[in-house]
């Protein structure tokens, strides 16, 4: 396999291990909200998470910092994503409580 080869499949790489991480966020989120015990919940799918993110950064680059850092760069690139695709939350147009201003 030719050196761009393998390195657009640490980029591709990186978008699968950063959609696996957010994805499960959201749905941790989402689940963890509605449950009796949320703390559980977070701390079990961070330790998940990262566990299985690290793991991939570790396999993936197999020693070359170039092949890290694509993979890095196509993490970020998933983050965009879903933050592109999940959206902004509302905003709710509560006023400054007086003096908490930057020019105050």
């Amino acid at each position: 396999m030719s050196e761009a080869m393998i390195l657009v499949s640490a980029l591709l790489a990186g978008v699968l291990l950063g959609a696996m991480f957010f994805g499960g966020l959201w749905w941790t989120v989402r689940k963890g909200m509605s449950s009796a015990r949320p703390g559980l919940w977070f701390s079990g799918s961070l330790l998940l998470r990262m566990g299985l993110t690290l793991a991939g950064f570790y396999f993936v680059s197999a020693g070359q910092w170039q092949r890290l850092l694509l993979c890095l760069a196509g993490f970020l690139l998933a983050r965009f994503i879903a933050a592109r695709l999940v959206g902004a939350p509302p905003h709710r147009d509560m006023p400054l409580a007086r003096g908490s201003g930057p020019c105050t």
